[in-house]
């Protein structure tokens, strides 16, 4: 594997072309190659599967791409960070082999007209009840993207847990070969979940926002004690709106299928919730149920 003390300028291919012709002589050398899609604004969250890239795989390549066709037009898409010349820079430090970086005319040229529909896990009721475009655009672009460089890994974070469902789903009934992998939600030391939208938060706002993470957890704590799921979450609910949220969802759900959860397999509590202008996603685990009614730790 590449040394990251070695800073040296990324590689940067532009093009399907370009990226195709770095991945060649790697594959040809039986080198394992891992893909890490990104849209940028990196993170602590994005690092961490950077570094867990570099640990599964000889090569490692990262994508940076603000995917115009998962926003609706009343989204963020003109407004979401990018700052690539200092992404470039900050993925120099880790040795990355090479940075995907096509625009949007490299994706979708005059005359595309192409384009997956989800269903399954895209259609749970989470993230696509708010954003009815989003997981077709999602699910299209990482197609295209493990078509481009064909790698034999490709890592996404639990943050976006339903996402990492959708595309399981996708590269199964797509047969892609490439193995996909998640990495663990990352968080600030308050508890706040990382993400490249938190910069939109006021400074007011950001003292509010670790109470996502809190009420989460108050859930999770109460299973834990026996409590009863619709009832901790209503309280939750209550003490977020108080605070200053409006919520979208709050739910648990199962874990793999992201269906109702009859508690005997792990389950997720996932969470959408606007603060201000700003809308933040959580998630965490609930352990199964044992026999005797009490969460498994």
């Amino acid at each position: 594997m590449s040394d990251p003390a070695l800073h040296h300028p990324v590689l940067c291919c532009p093009t399907v072309e370009a990226i195709r012709a770095c991945v060649a002589p790697w594959r040809q050398a039986g080198e394992r190659i891992a893909l890490v899609p990104t849209m940028g604004a990196l993170h602590e969250g994005h690092l961490s599967l950077v570094r867990q890239a570099r640990r599964q795989a000889e090569r490692v390549v990262v994508s940076i791409f603000v995917n115009p066709i998962q926003f609706a037009p009343n989204e963020d898409f003109s407004s979401y960070p990018r700052q690539l010349q200092s992404d470039l820079d900050l993925l120099a430090t880790f040795g990355i082999d090479a940075v995907f970086t096509p625009d949007a005319g490299v994706m979708y040229p005059a005359g595309f007209a192409t384009s997956i529909s989800m269903a399954g896990p895209a259609a749970a009721g989470l993230e696509d009840a708010s954003r009815p475009v989003f997981f077709n655009g999602v699910a299209t672009v990482v197609a295209k993207l493990l078509i481009q460089v064909a790698p034999d890994l490709a890592i996404f974070g639990e943050k976006d847990f339903q996402q990492l469902a959708v595309l399981k789903q996708l590269v199964l009934d797509l047969d892609l070969p490439v193995m996909v992998q998640s990495g663990p939600t990352m968080r600030e030391a308050d508890g706040l979940a990382m993400s490249s939208r938190n910069v939109y938060l006021s400074a007011a706002e950001r003292a509010l926002a670790p109470g996502l993470s809190r009420a989460m957890q108050a859930v999770k704590t109460g299973l834990a004690a026996g409590g009863t799921a619709q009832a901790l979450i209503r309280t939750a609910e209550t003490e977020l709106e108080q605070a200053g949220f409006r919520i979208d969802y709050l739910v648990l759900r199962d874990a793999t299928t992201l269906g109702e959860w009859h508690g005997h397999s792990e389950g997720r509590l996932l969470v959408a919730a606007w603060l201000g202008k700003t809308r933040l996603i959580d998630n965490i685990a609930i352990a199964p149920v044992d026999p005797d009614g009490q969460i498994k730790e």
